[in-house]
C-alpha cells in the first residue's frame, strides 16, 4: 500500500494540471471501488472547478469551488495517469509501465486548464481497494476518516517534545506506537523502520521510555522526531519508495528503495558506520520489523 511520500508525490504530480481546471465531465466506470461512489457522484463533480490539492496523512485531498472536497485513497494498486495530449514523453528516474489495461481505468475526469487546454486525468486500480469520497471542507477535522489524526511527519510542528507528549505513560512498544495513526498520520512500517534505525532506537523498546516522568523531551525523543521528518522529506524528494503497485503520476518509479538502510536487508550488515551488527527481522502487529540489535537500542 503507498505510504505517505507516495502520496505526496502524486498530489505534486496532480497539482499542475488539476488546480486552477474546470471538470468538464466525469466519466464513472463502475458502481464502486472499496465503497460505493457517493449518489450522483459525477453529477455533483461537473461544471466544478479545482481550487487546490491538500493531503492528510495517506488521503489525497481535492478541493473544489462552493466548499466541496473530493477525497481519494490509493488503496493497495491505485494510480492516476495524466493524458494531455502534448505529453508523449513520461520522463523519471526508473521508467516502468504501470497498468494501462482499459477494464481498471475506472473514473476518468475529463478537465479545462486554467488555460483553456483539455486535459484527462484517469484513475486506474486493478485491485480496486482505493476509494472516493464527498465531503465539506468546514467539516474535515471531523470526518469518521480524518478526526483523530496525530501530527504530520513533514513539519516542524512535529519536534521531540511533541512527539515525547504523544509517547509518554505508553507502555507498548515504541514500533506499535509510531504506527498509530492518532500519534503521527500517515506514518507506515517502512518509514518507521528507517526512522528507528536512523535514530539508534530499537523498536521493541517501550514507547514510555522516549518521555520524561512529567512528559518532557528526551535525547531520543529529540533524535526520534528528526529522524521521521528526514527520512520522510527524503522519501518526498525521491518520489517514495515505490514497492510493486506504486507509480507516480509520470509513470515512473522513485528511487528511494535503493537508500534503504534497514528495510528488507534482513540477514545483511548494518549499514551504520562502526557498526558490526547484522539487520534482523521479526514479526510486530503482524507487520515485519527490520533493525539492528547491535546499534538500535
Amino acid at each position: 500500500m503507498p505510504e505517505l511520500p507516495e502520496v505526496e508525490t502524486v498530489r505534486r504530480g496532480l497539482a499542475p494540471v488539476m488546480e486552477g481546471a474546470r471538470i468538464l465531465e466525469v466519466e464513472q466506470r463502475r458502481p464502486d471501488l472499496r465503497f460505493p461512489f457517493p449518489t450522483g457522484f459525477s453529477d455533483q463533480l461537473r461544471g466544478r472547478a479545482v481550487e487546490g490539492l491538500g493531503r492528510r496523512a495517506k488521503y489525497l485531498l481535492i478541493y473544489l469551488e462552493n466548499g466541496a472536497v473530493l477525497m481519494c485513497h490509493l488503496g493497495m494498486s491505485g494510480s492516476f495517469r495524466i493524458e494531455d495530449g502534448a505529453d508523449t514523453s513520461r520522463p523519471g528516474t526508473f521508467l516502468h509501465e504501470r497498468s494501462n489495461a482499459e477494464k481498471h481505468d475506472h473514473v476518468v475526469f475529463q478537465l479545462e486548464g486554467w488555460d483553456g487546454k483539455p486535459a484527462r486525468v484517469v484513475y486506474n486500480d486493478p485491485r480496486r481497494f482505493g476509494f472516493m469520497l464527498l465531503a465539506e471542507a468546514d467539516q474535515l477535522n471531523t470526518h469518521p476518516l480524518l478526526a483523530g489524526l496525530g501530527l504530520e511527519p513533514t513539519g516542524n510542528e512535529l519536534d521531540g517534545a511533541a512527539l515525547a507528549d504523544r509517547l509518554a505513560g505508553k507502555r507498548t512498544a515504541l514500533k506499535a506506537a509510531l504506527m498509530d495513526q492518532r500519534v503521527i498520520a500517515g506514518l507506515g512500517n517502512i518509514y518507521v523502520c528507517e526512522a528507528l534505525w536512523r535514530a539508534g532506537l530499537s523498536p521493541r523498546r517501550m514507547a514510555a521510555t522516549l518521555a520524561t516522568r512529567n512528559g518532557g523531551a528526551t535525547s531520543r525523543s529529540e533524535r526520534l522526531a528528526t529522524a521521521i521528518r528526514g527520512v520522510i522529506g527524503e522519501a518526498i524528494a525521491a518520489g517514495g519508495s515505490s514497492l510493486r503497485d506504486h507509480r507516480q503520476t509520470d509513470g515512473s518509479l522513485g528511487y528511494f528503495q535503493h537508500s534503504f538502510s534497514v528495510y528488507d536487508r534482513a540477514g545483511e550488515s548494518c549499514r551504520k558506520e562502526g557498526c558490526s551488527g547484522t539487520v534482523r527481522r521479526i514479526v510486530q502487529g503482524g507487520r515485519s520489523t527490520f533493525y539492528c540489535p547491535a546499534c538500535q537500542r
